[in-house]
C-alpha cells in the first residue's frame, strides 16, 4: 500500500513529489531540474533587454562616428599671426590631420584666433605615419608624441572589439531566450565604455605633450565635437552595461519566501 506515490503540480510548473523514499522520486526531481533549465524569458523581459541594447547601440554608433572623424582637437593660430588676409588652423584625430587656410574676413571679429574649422577655405589632409613607418607628425613646428597617439588608438580599437562581443552575447540571449548571456554582455559593454573614456583621456595627454614640444608659434587649442561624441558614447555604453546587469538579476528575490498558491494543505 505504501509503495504508491503521487505527484502534485503547482501553477508555476514545479513538481512536488510525495514518497521521497521511492526511486521514482529521484526521477521526478531530475525532471524538475530539466524543466527549470529550459525556462524561457517573458515578453516583457525581452522588451527590456531590447531597450537596453538600443541604448548600447547608440553608444556604438557614436563611437564609430567619433573614431572615424578627424575633429578630436582644433589648433588655431592667432588670426593676425601671418599679417595678411589669411590665417591657418589645424585639426586632427586618431588617424588623420588637416591644415586649413581660412580668410580672416570670414572669421568673427570678436574671435582672436583662426577658425572655426567649419568656415570655407583650403584644406590639406594627410594620414599619420604612426602605424606604418613610425614617424611623428609635425604641425606648426610642433611634434606629436606617437606613443600616446598609438595608445589612444589601440584603446579605441579594443573598445570596438568589446562592443562586438557584447552585441553577439545579446543576440544569443534574444535568440535562445535565456538570460545567461546578459552578464558577459554587461561586462563587455561596461569595459568598452571604460576603454573609450581612457582613450579620450590619453588623447588629451598627447595633445598637451604636442603643445609643449615647441613654443615658437602660439596656438589656441580646444577639443572638438568628435571627442564629445566619443565621451557621450562611453557614458551610454556604461549605462547599457549596467542595465544588462540589473536585468540579469531576479525580478523579486523576496518572492521565494512567499507560500505557493496551490501548496498541499
Amino acid at each position: 500500500m505504501w509503495s504508491n506515490f503521487f505527484v502534485q503540480q503547482d501553477e508555476d510548473g514545479r513538481i512536488g513529489v510525495a514518497g521521497a523514499g521511492q526511486p521514482g522520486g529521484l526521477g521526478g526531481m531530475k525532471g524538475v531540474r530539466g524543466q527549470r533549465r529550459t525556462h524561457k524569458m517573458s515578453d516583457s523581459q525581452e522588451g527590456k533587454i531590447k531597450l537596453a541594447f538600443f541604448v548600447s547601440i547608440i553608444g556604438v554608433t557614436l563611437t564609430v562616428l567619433g573614431m572615424g572623424t578627424e575633429f578630436w582637437v582644433e589648433l588655431a593660430q592667432p588670426k593676425s599671426f601671418s599679417g595678411n588676409q589669411t590665417c591657418q588652423m589645424a585639426h586632427y584625430g586618431l588617424w588623420k590631420g588637416c591644415i586649413r587656410t581660412l580668410w580672416v574676413a570670414d572669421i568673427d571679429p570678436e574671435r582672436t584666433s583662426c577658425g572655426p574649422a567649419e568656415l570655407p577655405g583650403e584644406s590639406n589632409c594627410t594620414y599619420f605615419k604612426f602605424f606604418t613607418s613610425g614617424e611623428n607628425a609635425v604641425i606648426f613646428k610642433k611634434t606629436t608624441n606617437k606613443n600616446l597617439n598609438i595608445a589612444s588608438a589601440v584603446l579605441a580599437l579594443l573598445s570596438l572589439t568589446m562592443m562586438v562581443m557584447g552585441s553577439i552575447c545579446i543576440a544569443m540571449a534574444l535568440s535562445k531566450g535565456v538570460q545567461f548571456f546578459l552578464k558577459p554582455a554587461s561586462f563587455c559593454f561596461i569595459l568598452s565604455g571604460v576603454l573609450v573614456l581612457l582613450s579620450v583621456l590619453i588623447f588629451h595627454q598627447s595633445v598637451l605633450a604636442f603643445l609643449s614640444s615647441d613654443h615658437s608659434i602660439p596656438l589656441h587649442h580646444e577639443l572638438s565635437w568628435s571627442v564629445a561624441c566619443v565621451g557621450s558614447a562611453g557614458a551610454l555604453l556604461i549605462l547599457g552595461g549596467s542595465l544588462f546587469i540589473i536585468l540579469s538579476l531576479p525580478f523579486s528575490p523576496w518572492q521565494k519566501c512567499l507560500p505557493h498558491k496551490n501548496s498541499a494543505t
